[in-house]
């Protein structure tokens, strides 16, 4: 069951009410707190599939290989330089 915005809030505000001890005319804090709570939440929220993140992946995987590529062409070969070595 997934719950809507406001009610995720008003659930989590409860919650820290009475972990402070229904403290009486701290409501609008526990609110406030409890907003920006799920604020956080939404910012760092995956999709429901994950197919986000894998696409975040796949597009990891293309950057570092295109950077090897980039390394291995900058590269001499290792026989390239004992040749050299010993020409001297």
């Amino acid at each position: 069951m997934f719950l809507s915005k406001d009610d995720w809030i008003n659930q989590r505000a409860y919650s820290l009410w009475e972990a402070e001890g229904r403290p009486e005319g701290r409501g609008g804090d526990h609110w406030q707190q409890a907003a920006r709570e799920y604020e956080l939440l939404e910012l760092t929220r995956a999709s429901a599939d994950g197919s986000e993140l894998i696409e975040r992946l796949k597009a990891m995987g293309r950057l570092m290989r295109a950077c090897d590529a980039d390394k291995s062409a900058s590269e001499v070969p290792i026989t390239s330089k004992i040749a050299r070595r010993s020409a001297r």
